[in-house]
């Protein structure tokens, strides 16, 4: 474990600290670990190569097996209503498109609420969790998992999952990636945050 700076990085807070693993249990478990412990700040995010228990939606594992895969998660304490972060795992979704466009000119689509899928396929998956005072936000936990360096699936997803590599052909810079999210979802949760 140690921490990393994130490539042209233009954010307040999201992502300014950033504790790598080369392996975990789960990036969402080990936020949860240290909200637990107090000991983690507004917009700390935790990126992994490799996920040994990692958690998909439903309670699904969501499997990070190999290196060349996008695994984090992050916190926020947002100070706000419930209502505020209506359909923010769509918006969550729509931004990693936008990135993906931006970056690589490709086209990525949502399967609602939380999965990316090309050609029918999952490519990733967003999970979101909060801990809540009666209406209010205290904290604000998401997760992210894309496949986009991965070439080989086992038997079990085979048919299921793919990546971006194997669809479009090209290598993706993954801390690049996970900078551009950081730059824009700020922006819409500050917006959130302000409303």
């Amino acid at each position: 474990m140690y921490k990393i700076v994130l490539p042209k990085l233009n954010t307040k807070w999201l992502g300014k600290e950033t504790i790598y693993y080369k392996e975990i249990d789960s990036t969402q478990k080990e936020i949860w670990r240290r909200i637990e412990n107090k000991n983690i700040d507004n917009g700390t995010l935790i990126l992994a190569d490799i996920q040994t228990d990692g958690i998909g939606t439903h309670g699904r594992k969501w499997y990070t097996s190999q290196e060349e895969n996008i695994a984090f998660s992050f916190v926020i304490y947002p100070n706000i209503q419930i209502q505020k972060i209506e359909n923010l795992t769509v918006e969550i979704a729509e931004i990693l498109l936008e990135v993906f466009q931006k970056i690589y000119s490709i086209q990525l689509a949502i399967k609602n609420p939380n999965d990316i899928i090309i050609n029918n396929k999952k490519v990733g998956g967003i999970l979101a969790e909060t801990k809540l005072r009666g209406e209010q936000i205290e904290c604000l936990v998401i997760g992210i998992g894309i496949n986009t360096n991965q070439q080989k699936f086992t038997k079990e997803i085979e048919n299921i999952a793919t990546s971006i590599k194997n669809e479009f052909h090209i290598k993706v810079d993954n801390l690049e990636v996970i900078t551009e999210f950081c730059n824009l979802f700020e922006q819409n949760m500050i917006k959130r945050m302000e409303e």
